[in-house]
Protein backbone atom coordinates (compact mmCIF):
# COMPACT_ATOMS: atom_id res chain seq x y z
CA UNK A 1 0.00 0.00 0.00
CA UNK A 2 1.38 3.41 -0.95
CA UNK A 3 1.78 6.00 1.80
CA UNK A 4 1.11 8.96 -0.52
CA UNK A 5 -2.66 9.32 -0.86
CA UNK A 6 -2.17 10.94 -4.28
CA UNK A 7 -0.34 7.89 -5.58
CA UNK A 8 -2.02 4.57 -6.37
CA UNK A 9 -0.07 1.41 -7.05
CA UNK A 10 -1.90 -0.82 -9.51
CA UNK A 11 -1.15 -4.42 -10.47
CA UNK A 12 -2.57 -6.16 -13.55
CA UNK A 13 -2.82 -9.94 -13.60
CA UNK A 14 -2.38 -10.93 -17.24
CA UNK A 15 -4.00 -14.33 -16.85
CA UNK A 16 -3.91 -17.30 -19.18
CA UNK A 17 -7.59 -18.19 -18.87
CA UNK A 18 -8.67 -21.81 -19.21
CA UNK A 19 -11.47 -22.31 -21.72
CA UNK A 20 -14.65 -23.83 -20.24
CA UNK A 21 -12.83 -24.39 -16.93
CA UNK A 22 -14.48 -22.14 -14.33
CA UNK A 23 -13.41 -24.15 -11.27
CA UNK A 24 -9.78 -24.18 -12.35
CA UNK A 25 -9.94 -20.49 -13.26
CA UNK A 26 -11.30 -19.49 -9.84
CA UNK A 27 -8.53 -21.46 -8.15
CA UNK A 28 -5.93 -19.92 -10.46
CA UNK A 29 -7.22 -16.38 -9.90
CA UNK A 30 -6.98 -16.90 -6.15
CA UNK A 31 -3.35 -18.03 -6.45
CA UNK A 32 -2.42 -15.14 -8.73
CA UNK A 33 -4.08 -12.59 -6.45
CA UNK A 34 -2.20 -14.08 -3.49
CA UNK A 35 0.99 -13.65 -5.50
CA UNK A 36 0.15 -10.11 -6.61
CA UNK A 37 -0.42 -8.81 -3.07
CA UNK A 38 3.23 -9.49 -2.21
CA UNK A 39 4.07 -6.33 -4.18
CA UNK A 40 1.73 -4.31 -1.91
CA UNK A 41 -0.56 -2.81 -4.56
CA UNK A 42 -3.54 -0.61 -3.83
CA UNK A 43 -5.53 -2.14 -6.70
CA UNK A 44 -5.39 -5.54 -8.42
CA UNK A 45 -6.99 -6.03 -11.84
CA UNK A 46 -8.15 -9.20 -13.64
CA UNK A 47 -9.04 -9.58 -17.36
CA UNK A 48 -12.37 -10.15 -19.13
CA UNK A 49 -14.44 -13.35 -18.67
CA UNK A 50 -11.71 -14.96 -16.62
CA UNK A 51 -14.12 -17.59 -15.30
CA UNK A 52 -15.00 -19.16 -18.66
CA UNK A 53 -12.71 -17.79 -21.35
CA UNK A 54 -14.13 -15.88 -24.31
CA UNK A 55 -16.46 -17.58 -24.80
CA UNK A 56 -18.15 -21.01 -24.75
CA UNK A 57 -21.06 -21.15 -27.18
CA UNK A 58 -22.25 -24.54 -26.04
CA UNK A 59 -23.79 -24.58 -22.56
CA UNK A 60 -22.59 -21.04 -21.78
CA UNK A 61 -25.14 -20.64 -19.01
CA UNK A 62 -23.95 -23.76 -17.21
CA UNK A 63 -20.38 -22.43 -17.08
CA UNK A 64 -21.47 -18.96 -15.93
CA UNK A 65 -21.61 -17.52 -12.44
CA UNK A 66 -25.09 -17.02 -10.96
CA UNK A 67 -25.79 -13.42 -9.92
CA UNK A 68 -22.07 -13.09 -9.26
CA UNK A 69 -22.36 -15.33 -6.20
CA UNK A 70 -19.11 -17.26 -6.58
CA UNK A 71 -17.18 -14.21 -7.75
CA UNK A 72 -18.40 -12.07 -4.87
CA UNK A 73 -17.64 -14.76 -2.33
CA UNK A 74 -14.12 -15.49 -3.57
CA UNK A 75 -12.93 -12.03 -4.62
CA UNK A 76 -14.76 -10.17 -1.86
CA UNK A 77 -13.11 -12.35 0.77
CA UNK A 78 -9.68 -11.91 -0.83
CA UNK A 79 -10.09 -8.12 -1.00
CA UNK A 80 -11.00 -8.05 2.69
CA UNK A 81 -8.30 -10.53 3.69
CA UNK A 82 -5.53 -8.60 1.94
CA UNK A 83 -6.99 -5.12 2.47
CA UNK A 84 -6.75 -4.39 -1.26
CA UNK A 85 -9.12 -3.04 -3.91
CA UNK A 86 -9.83 -5.56 -6.67
CA UNK A 87 -11.17 -4.72 -10.11
CA UNK A 88 -12.30 -8.28 -10.76
CA UNK A 89 -12.24 -8.17 -14.54
CA UNK A 90 -15.48 -9.61 -15.81
CA UNK A 91 -17.24 -12.95 -15.62
CA UNK A 92 -19.87 -14.70 -17.68
CA UNK A 93 -22.82 -14.27 -15.37
CA UNK A 94 -26.51 -15.23 -15.31
CA UNK A 95 -28.95 -12.60 -14.04
CA UNK A 96 -32.71 -12.68 -14.50
CA UNK A 97 -32.37 -15.76 -16.70
CA UNK A 98 -30.07 -13.92 -19.12
CA UNK A 99 -26.30 -14.18 -19.54
CA UNK A 100 -24.28 -11.00 -19.13
CA UNK A 101 -20.60 -10.15 -19.37
CA UNK A 102 -20.38 -8.62 -15.89
CA UNK A 103 -17.58 -6.73 -14.19
CA UNK A 104 -17.42 -6.45 -10.40
CA UNK A 105 -15.28 -4.03 -8.40
CA UNK A 106 -14.46 -4.61 -4.71
CA UNK A 107 -13.09 -2.16 -2.15
CA UNK A 108 -10.67 -3.01 0.66
CA UNK A 109 -13.53 -4.18 2.87
CA UNK A 110 -14.64 -6.70 0.24
CA UNK A 111 -17.77 -4.74 -0.62
CA UNK A 112 -19.00 -4.41 -4.22
CA UNK A 113 -18.59 -0.75 -5.19
CA UNK A 114 -19.06 -1.19 -8.93
CA UNK A 115 -21.04 -3.53 -11.19
CA UNK A 116 -21.04 -3.18 -14.96
CA UNK A 117 -22.56 -5.26 -17.74
CA UNK A 118 -20.69 -4.93 -21.05
CA UNK A 119 -22.67 -2.54 -23.24
CA UNK A 120 -21.04 -3.12 -26.64
CA UNK A 121 -21.07 -6.78 -27.63
CA UNK A 122 -18.60 -7.99 -30.25
CA UNK A 123 -20.82 -8.92 -33.19
CA UNK A 124 -17.99 -10.33 -35.39
CA UNK A 125 -17.73 -13.21 -32.89
CA UNK A 126 -21.53 -13.23 -32.33
CA UNK A 127 -21.22 -12.20 -28.70
CA UNK A 128 -24.58 -10.44 -29.05
CA UNK A 129 -26.28 -13.78 -29.75
CA UNK A 130 -25.14 -15.30 -26.46
CA UNK A 131 -24.91 -12.36 -24.06
CA UNK A 132 -27.36 -9.59 -23.19
CA UNK A 133 -26.28 -5.96 -23.54
CA UNK A 134 -25.87 -3.91 -20.40
CA UNK A 135 -27.53 -0.50 -20.12
CA UNK A 136 -25.49 1.34 -17.49
CA UNK A 137 -22.29 3.35 -17.29
CA UNK A 138 -20.16 2.43 -14.29
CA UNK A 139 -18.28 4.97 -12.18
CA UNK A 140 -16.99 4.25 -8.68
CA UNK A 141 -14.48 5.46 -6.12
CA UNK A 142 -11.36 3.62 -4.99
CA UNK A 143 -9.27 5.22 -2.24
CA UNK A 144 -10.86 8.58 -2.99
CA UNK A 145 -10.14 8.49 -6.73
CA UNK A 146 -12.86 8.65 -9.40
CA UNK A 147 -12.71 5.53 -11.52
CA UNK A 148 -14.61 3.87 -14.34
CA UNK A 149 -14.57 0.51 -16.08
CA UNK A 150 -15.17 -0.69 -19.62
CA UNK A 151 -14.84 -4.14 -21.16
CA UNK A 152 -12.75 -4.95 -24.25
CA UNK A 153 -14.77 -3.93 -27.37
CA UNK A 154 -16.16 -0.95 -25.40
CA UNK A 155 -12.84 0.84 -25.93
CA UNK A 156 -13.70 1.34 -29.61
CA UNK A 157 -16.56 3.63 -28.55
CA UNK A 158 -14.93 6.83 -27.22
CA UNK A 159 -18.26 8.41 -26.31
CA UNK A 160 -18.67 5.85 -23.52
CA UNK A 161 -15.46 6.89 -21.83
CA UNK A 162 -16.12 10.58 -22.44
CA UNK A 163 -19.45 10.29 -20.61
CA UNK A 164 -17.48 9.21 -17.56
CA UNK A 165 -14.71 11.76 -18.04
CA UNK A 166 -16.94 14.83 -18.14
CA UNK A 167 -18.27 13.82 -14.70
CA UNK A 168 -14.76 13.37 -13.35
CA UNK A 169 -12.42 10.48 -14.08
CA UNK A 170 -8.98 9.88 -12.60
CA UNK A 171 -8.47 6.31 -13.74
CA UNK A 172 -10.14 4.13 -16.38
CA UNK A 173 -9.91 0.35 -16.13
CA UNK A 174 -10.10 -1.65 -19.36
CA UNK A 175 -10.49 -5.39 -18.89
CA UNK A 176 -10.14 -7.46 -22.04
CA UNK A 177 -9.69 -10.68 -23.92
CA UNK A 178 -8.21 -9.05 -27.00
CA UNK A 179 -6.77 -11.24 -29.78
CA UNK A 180 -3.10 -11.14 -30.69
CA UNK A 181 -3.86 -10.41 -34.33
CA UNK A 182 -5.23 -6.94 -33.43
CA UNK A 183 -3.20 -6.16 -30.33
CA UNK A 184 -1.54 -3.14 -32.00
CA UNK A 185 -5.00 -1.57 -32.20
CA UNK A 186 -5.58 -2.17 -28.49
CA UNK A 187 -2.32 -0.39 -27.66
CA UNK A 188 -3.30 2.59 -29.84
CA UNK A 189 -6.80 2.79 -28.36
CA UNK A 190 -5.53 2.65 -24.77
CA UNK A 191 -3.20 5.57 -25.44
CA UNK A 192 -5.93 7.51 -27.24
CA UNK A 193 -8.42 7.13 -24.39
CA UNK A 194 -5.74 8.26 -21.92
CA UNK A 195 -4.68 11.33 -23.88
CA UNK A 196 -8.12 12.56 -24.95
CA UNK A 197 -9.63 12.16 -21.48
CA UNK A 198 -6.49 13.17 -19.57
CA UNK A 199 -6.72 10.17 -17.31
CA UNK A 200 -4.74 7.08 -16.37
CA UNK A 201 -5.81 4.02 -18.35
CA UNK A 202 -5.15 0.56 -16.94
CA UNK A 203 -5.59 -2.22 -19.48
CA UNK A 204 -5.58 -5.83 -18.27
CA UNK A 205 -5.72 -8.30 -21.15
CA UNK A 206 -5.63 -12.09 -21.17
CA UNK A 207 -3.08 -14.29 -22.90
CA UNK A 208 -2.84 -17.83 -24.17
CA UNK A 209 -5.40 -19.56 -26.37
CA UNK A 210 -9.13 -20.16 -26.05
CA UNK A 211 -10.91 -22.26 -28.63
CA UNK A 212 -9.26 -21.09 -31.89
CA UNK A 213 -8.29 -17.60 -30.73
CA UNK A 214 -4.83 -16.57 -29.54
CA UNK A 215 -5.03 -13.69 -27.09
CA UNK A 216 -2.41 -11.01 -27.19
CA UNK A 217 -1.42 -10.02 -23.67
CA UNK A 218 0.33 -6.64 -23.82
CA UNK A 219 -1.45 -5.36 -20.73
CA UNK A 220 -0.25 -1.88 -19.82
CA UNK A 221 -0.71 1.17 -17.65
CA UNK A 222 -0.66 4.52 -19.44
CA UNK A 223 -0.59 7.99 -17.91
CA UNK A 224 -2.66 11.01 -19.08
CA UNK A 225 0.19 12.10 -21.38
CA UNK A 226 0.17 8.77 -23.19
CA UNK A 227 3.37 7.55 -21.53
CA UNK A 228 3.51 3.83 -20.83
CA UNK A 229 4.43 3.27 -17.19
CA UNK A 230 4.64 -0.50 -17.55
CA UNK A 231 3.90 -3.03 -20.30
CA UNK A 232 3.50 -6.79 -20.32
CA UNK A 233 4.62 -9.18 -23.01
CA UNK A 234 2.49 -12.01 -24.42
CA UNK A 235 2.66 -14.64 -21.66
CA UNK A 236 1.12 -14.84 -18.20
CA UNK A 237 2.61 -12.28 -15.82
CA UNK A 238 1.81 -9.62 -13.23
CA UNK A 239 2.79 -6.02 -13.93
CA UNK A 240 2.67 -3.07 -11.54
CA UNK A 241 3.09 0.69 -11.65
CA UNK A 242 2.58 3.66 -9.36
CA UNK A 243 0.15 6.25 -10.71
CA UNK A 244 0.73 9.78 -9.41
CA UNK A 245 -2.48 11.75 -9.79
CA UNK A 246 -0.61 15.05 -9.72
CA UNK A 247 -0.03 14.30 -13.42
CA UNK A 248 -3.80 14.46 -13.99
CA UNK A 249 -4.00 17.83 -12.26
CA UNK A 250 -1.01 19.22 -14.15
CA UNK A 251 -2.20 18.29 -17.66
CA UNK A 252 -5.74 19.54 -17.04
CA UNK A 253 -4.38 22.85 -15.79
CA UNK A 254 -2.07 23.30 -18.76
CA UNK A 255 -4.33 21.94 -21.55
CA UNK A 256 -7.90 22.26 -20.35
CA UNK A 257 -9.83 20.32 -22.99
CA UNK A 258 -12.88 20.02 -20.75
CA UNK A 259 -13.24 23.80 -20.46
CA UNK A 260 -12.75 24.20 -24.22
CA UNK A 261 -15.30 21.61 -25.32
CA UNK A 262 -18.08 22.86 -27.66
CA UNK A 263 -21.18 21.31 -26.18
CA UNK A 264 -23.30 23.50 -28.42
CA UNK A 265 -22.06 21.57 -31.46
CA UNK A 266 -22.06 18.01 -30.24
CA UNK A 267 -25.77 17.45 -29.88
Amino acid sequence: MTENTNVMKISCIQMNVGFCSPENNYQKAEKLISKAVKDNPDVIVLPETWNTGFFPRDNLESYSDKNGKKTKELIGNLAKKYNVNIVAGSVANVKNNKVYNTAYVFDRKGEVVGEYDKTHLFSPMEEHKFFTKGDNICRFTLDGKNCGIIICYDIRFPELTRCMAIKGLDCLFVVAQWPKIRVNQLVALVKARAIENQTFVVCCNSCGMANDTVFGGNSRIVDPLGNELVCAQESEEIISAECSFSVVEDIRNSINVFADRRNDLYN
